[in-house]
């Protein structure tokens, strides 16, 4: 996958996203940042790349989420041959989940 060089991105937005604490916080921006339209592809992407990593079929998600194939496939090769991005998140919220299963 093609990645954005340092020298054709701005830090800006990325530092500005690093600067926000709360869910409502990243809400906001994003509002202020998208349009619905964007808001809702981004959204819609996610989902597909968190039921494909839970093992769910195309036809199933298609169906589920209303997105394309094109789109299921374009998630799922972002999942298998991408930056590592929803890697992170999913590592993380894993992480996440056990510590909050270990709590008394």
């Amino acid at each position: 996958m093609a990645r954005i060089t340092k020298k054709e991105k701005s830090d800006g937005l990325y530092q500005a996203i690093l600067t926000l604490k709360t869910e409502e916080e990243v809400y906001d921006f994003f509002q202020d940042l998208c349009t619905v339209t964007e808001l809702r592809a981004m959204e819609q992407r996610f989902e597909v790349a968190v039921l494909l990593k839970q093992g769910m079929i195309y036809n199933d998600i298609l169906e589920r989420t209303g997105a394309s194939s094109a789109t299921i496939s374009r998630v799922n090769r972002s999942l298998a041959f991408g930056h590592g991005g929803y890697q992170v998140f999913f590592e993380r919220r894993a992480e996440k989940e056990q510590a909050e299963e270990k709590k008394p």
